[in-house]
């Protein structure tokens, strides 16, 4: 197998202005923050995320960072909208493609298996429809003659993950119970980065769990990031569980620019090592 193991800041040398970047993980769960907080000190602009939203999309909004986000929701779980995207959306500053979750699911997918399209009649009946008025409909050539959403492919220049475990070759494994869709994204992706608690040898790889854990294959990985406490401050089961002290304090960034220039120096100006040891000091 070929050694893909790189650093936060090699993955940032691949990304360029106007990407569509994937970012796995759920709401404020086993969120690639560490490859997040890289992209923030970047110089890139104009990004297109596409995530199931959390902290990930609003500290990028928040930095300026975001021309457009396509999402499912965007939500800290516990804190149930994501305030830095709220009031990014409200005040306009990007432009926002909502969905409902599974359109976005099947949205990734499509673009997975190379198909323009995918039928689903997920945003049927519902204002997804008169938001995004490109959306069309197809009817069922069958017998039923059903009319369903013509799902558009969601195609991304590069997609971003975290996983619990991966081996130098790109083989991810998960051990929490909330697996969701990170490989949907790097299927839908023209480069993969995949960011892990710890770096293991693949024949250690189903010590800790069997073997349908392991969800990410490494055909689907370009690059391999060792960051411990890389998902921080979003959970990432049975690592560790959601700082939600810490996620209070990154929420109230939001509404206090002084307190969000603090957070920055302190926590999104550094490389991880120093990131880990500013958490520990907490």
């Amino acid at each position: 197998m070929l050694d893909k193991r790189i650093s936060e800041d090699d993955v940032v040398a691949e990304l360029r202005d106007g990407m569509t970047i994937g970012i796995g993980g759920w709401a404020s769960r086993r969120k690639p923050m560490s490859l997040v907080r890289a992209i923030a000190r970047s110089s890139l602009r104009d990004l297109t995320l596409v995530s199931y939203a959390g902290p990930d999309v609003g500290l990028l909004c928040a930095l300026g960072k975001v021309r457009r986000v396509v999402f499912g929701f965007a939500s800290l779980d516990t804190i149930p909208l994501e305030p830095h995207f709220r009031q990014a959306r409200q005040q306009g500053r990007i432009e926002a493609e909502e969905y409902d979750e599974g359109m976005l699911q099947w949205g990734l997918y499509a673009a997975g298996i190379r198909l323009p399209f995918l039928p689903t009649r997920a945003g049927l009946g519902s204002d997804v429809m008169t938001l995004n008025p490109a959306l069309r409909t197809v009817r069922s050539p069958y017998a039923d003659g059903e009319e369903l959403v013509a799902m558009p492919a969601i195609s991304l220049d590069a997609a971003l993950i975290h996983v619990n475990r991966a081996d130098s070759g790109g083989n991810g494994q998960l051990l929490g119970p909330d697996p969701f869709f990170d490989d949907l994204f790097c299927m839908a992706a023209k480069r993969r980065f995949v960011s892990c608690e710890r770096l293991v040898a693949t024949c250690d790889l189903t010590s800790e769990g069997p073997v349908n854990t392991l969800a990410i294959n490494r055909m689907l990985v370009d690059g391999v990031v060792e960051a411990p406490l890389g998902a921080h401050f979003t959970e990432c089961p049975p690592d560790y569980g959601r700082d939600e002290t810490f996620q209070r304090e990154y929420a109230a960034t939001a509404t206090d620019a002084a307190l969000l220039e603090q957070f920055v120096e302190r926590y999104v100006n550094t490389s991880h090592a120093e990131y880990r040891k500013a958490v520990q000091a907490r």
